[in-house]
């Protein structure tokens, strides 16, 4: 299965993300919005562990990918790698162990200012899980 894809649009990134279960599609999810800024082979020199709650799926898919720009903004941490994360469905609550590196380290193609809910669904299709967001860039 595909982790990701972009689509077209007009000023900003938009993409989706599938997975076999809610916390694949949300790991996938961050992979396409770090792979939007740059290509390069991510080394895993940083660890962080983070904690974000929601009201519903999109609102904790949005509060996890802020929490990642965040990161970057302010630790200048660029993610390679979601080494656990872990999704309780009841409490709307994700922790996730990530791993990146410093960004001055690469070379960055595009900045993302932040995420939107513009357009961002999140949803069980069958037997997989798919998330549309798009990124103001």
């Amino acid at each position: 299965m595909r982790k990701f894809k972009f689509l077209e649009h007009i000023a900003d990134i938009k993409f989706l993300a599938y997975g076999k279960d809610i916390e694949e599609v949300f790991e996938n999810s961050a992979l396409a919005m770090f792979n939007s800024m740059s290509d390069e082979k991510i080394k895993e020199k940083k660890k962080f562990k983070i904690i974000v709650k929601g009201k519903d799926f999109e609102s904790l898919l949005y509060n996890f990918l802020e929490e990642l720009l965040f990161l970057l903004d302010s630790e200048n941490f660029f993610l390679s790698r979601i080494n656990s994360i872990k999704i309780n469905k009841k409490k709307l609550k994700l922790e996730a162990e990530i791993f990146g590196d410093n960004a001055k380290n690469y070379e960055i193609h595009i900045d993302i200012k932040a995420v939107t809910y513009n357009e961002m669904f999140v949803k069980k299709q069958k037997n997989k899980w798919i998330t549309q967001v798009v990124l103001d860039a």
